[in-house]
């Protein structure tokens, strides 16, 4: 039997996973990348998610820091909070198909700038996820990607945070107000 590089990663990540309290363990482009949060990325993905949870339809749920595996990179990734299917989270898994996918969101922390702005830019959309957020405390605004091709997103918007973001995607107009996210008093 042959083990694959990407498999022997994944395995030692889920060795390690009860040791990453505070932190995100990933794989990708043959390494594991950990990636620690600070009490602002929190308080951002727990307001964004319940926010997005009130626009969504019935069949659409969030989910927050789950892997979803991006077979043709090689890649196991856990964004932020994702919008998938109900019926799919409600399988309650330890990782789904990045296929899934209809919206990523990733809330940048002092660590993972280069991996939310570059990295999973790219990854999210070579793997065709139609819509990517980045919100940034550390900057104060929200990033919008949308069409999706080999290189990254055709489309990118930037709106500072106190305004409204209206993204339109295939489950429907996710609208939702940024002037309640915390920004880094250090900004």
């Amino acid at each position: 039997m042959v083990v694959r590089e990407f498999d022997r990663l994944r395995a030692k990540l889920a060795r390690m996973e009860s040791h990453l309290e505070g932190c995100v363990g990933e794989v990708f482009e043959g390494s594991i990348l950990i990636t620690p949060h600070r009490p602002f990325c929190g308080s951002t993905r727990q307001r964004v998610w319940s926010m997005l949870e009130a626009a969504l339809p019935e069949r659409w749920t969030v989910v927050g820091g789950v892997g979803f595996v991006f077979a043709e990179q090689e890649a196991l990734l856990c964004p932020d909070l994702a919008v998938v299917p109900a019926a799919a989270a409600a399988r309650n898994l330890d990782s789904y198909p990045a296929g899934l996918i209809e919206l990523t969101v990733e809330v940048v922390s002092p660590g993972s700038v280069r991996q939310d702005y570059l990295v999973k830019d790219r990854a999210y959309a070579r793997a065709g996820i139609a819509n990517h957020l980045i919100l940034d405390p550390y900057q104060g605004h929200c990033v919008t990607l949308w069409n999706p091709g080999p290189d990254g997103y055709l489309g990118r918007d930037t709106i500072p945070y106190g305004k409204t973001v209206t993204i339109a995607s295939t489950v429907g107009p996710l609208v939702f107000d940024t002037s309640g996210l915390p920004v880094d008093p250090a900004r």
